[in-house]
């Protein structure tokens, strides 16, 4: 009987950690979240350095005189509302380093804005520690097609 707890023990564990490895990748993968875009952008990724040492993602062209063109990544929650106004619709989802055993890290949870006619922002943030407010820009993807709610 105990030895029976014990192989379910460890398989249930091996499982944890191999769930907490799905999705820990931000370079160049795509999140359920990019997936869902109405219309994926011609031009492409360009992977970039932001302010604060954060790296990110732009996807797409901006539109002339976009207000997303005002945007640089790394930039926090709070500042990108101020400078751009609120977002039509938004979400938030846990990624995979949530189910890491002993991480302590950012990025275990992220926030998405959606802006109609203008495109996506996603914010990484969130740690063990409980820092839920420190969210940061980490992809901005301009979509002028982009509709009005989360898809």
């Amino acid at each position: 009987m105990r030895s029976g707890l014990a192989g379910i023990a460890a398989l249930s564990m091996v499982l944890f950690m191999l769930v907490g490895c799905v999705g820990t990748n931000t370079k160049g993968s795509s999140t359920n979240a990019e997936q869902n875009t109405a219309a994926e952008p011609a031009d492409g990724i360009q992977h970039v350095k932001g302010i604060n040492g954060w790296e990110g993602d732009i996807i797409g062209t901006p539109a002339r005189g976009s207000s997303f063109n005002k945007l640089k990544i790394g930039m926090s929650l709070k500042q990108v509302t101020d400078l751009i106004g609120e977002p039509s619709d938004q979400g938030a989802y846990i990624t995979g380093k949530s189910f890491i055993p002993f991480y302590f890290g950012s990025d275990m949870h992220r926030t998405e804005l959606v802006y109609e006619h203008k495109g996506r922002l996603i914010f990484a943030g969130g740690s063990a520690f409980g820092d839920y407010a420190a969210y940061n820009l980490i992809t901005i993807t301009h979509n002028p097609h982009e509709g009005k709610y989360l898809q």
